[in-house]
């Protein structure tokens, strides 16, 4: 993520020779079964707590079987990813802060490395096995360059899409009407989810450094400077979206900014759009109405860069 050509394009190829769309597309009966079996499992019939009975634990188990990552140590894991979440938004002078979200950066790499260097030893049908047999040229990925992706993928993986799928409840909740659309005519929830990355994007932004000066819209800018750049405001940008502040789930074209643009494009962005296509499709068939419950408080992620929420409390008619 923090690489330019040609180490980035090197990594990047050697990363998309496992991680590839047939492989994607291989998890959409097991995302289905995970799906119901999490729907059924939620303790009321007419209530959901979407982040927590679906959003959160789906892309979880989904990585983690992908990963190889063993059921028991998942656990450890969502302690991880809290604790690292909860360190997003520390002021960067706190040093004992900072230092505590770096020990469990290091703690998820070393397991990962860990279980990287099990795979070169006796592989196993997963994606951590498949990250140690890619190849181009000749160059392979050593354990911590697989152990550093996997974390990534974990980590960032799993935010997106609970992040797109609540935003995704989010828009039918305000836009009923595109909701009962999606419920009768589902082949539109494609074209239904890119809107939803237009309209209310997982990532509010993105961090990039300028290597050499830069003239932006008359302003000149230095070397060597972080520059914040706005996915929320450019894709509500009028000049490149017809009624840019309204939510359209036929819209196109829809060339947003959801997922990035360039090189550094979501590597996860199949995935994404997958889980989050077949988790719609299935509450769509399972309730009538799906309204969001205003008697719970809406809970937004604290880290100011994340658009999405911690909490989303749902009342649901089952179907017939």
């Amino acid at each position: 993520m923090a690489m330019d050509r040609p180490r980035h394009q090197l990594m990047r190829g050697l990363i998309s020779r496992a991680f590839t769309p047939r492989v994607i597309a291989q998890l959409a009966g097991r995302i289905g079964e995970l799906t119901t079996e999490l729907l059924d499992s939620s303790a009321e019939e007419y209530k959901l707590e979407l982040v927590a009975d679906l959003a959160y634990p789906l892309p979880v188990i989904v990585i983690a079987e992908l990963l190889g990552i063993p059921t028991e140590d998942r656990p450890m894991f969502k302690v991880w990813v809290d604790s690292m979440l909860s360190n997003d938004n520390v002021d960067p002078t706190d040093e004992t802060a900072v230092e505590e979200g770096a020990d469990t950066l290091r703690k998820v790499v070393d397991y990962l490395r860990e279980h990287a260097v099990q795979r070169r030893l006796s592989p196993r049908r997963d994606l951590l096995s498949d990250l140690v047999a890619a190849e181009i040229d000749g160059h392979r990925l050593d354990d911590r360059e697989i152990a550093s992706f996997a974390a990534i993928l974990f980590i960032a993986g799993h935010m997106t899409t609970t992040a797109l799928l609540g935003n995704s409840i989010r828009c039918l909740d305000a836009n009923p009407e595109a909701q009962e659309q999606l419920r009768k005519y589902p082949e539109k929830l494609p074209t239904a989810i890119e809107e939803v990355l237009r309209y209310e994007s997982p990532f509010a932004k993105t961090s990039r450094v300028t290597p050499v000066e830069v003239e932006l819209a008359g302003q000149l800018i230095p070397p060597k400077q972080m520059i914040e750049v706005w996915f929320g405001s450019a894709n509500r940008d009028e000049r490149q979206f017809v009624d840019a502040d309204e939510f359209q789930i036929d819209r196109s074209p829809n060339h947003h900014l959801g997922l990035g643009k360039g090189i550094h494009f979501c590597l996860g962005a199949p995935l994404a759009r997958l889980e989050t296509k077949i988790a719609l499709e299935i509450m769509l068939q399972r309730y009538s109405s799906i309204r969001v419950d205003y008697s719970h408080p809406i809970e937004p992620h604290p880290e100011p860069g994340f658009n999405g929420v911690t909490a989303l409390h749902l009342d649901v008619e089952p179907a017939a």
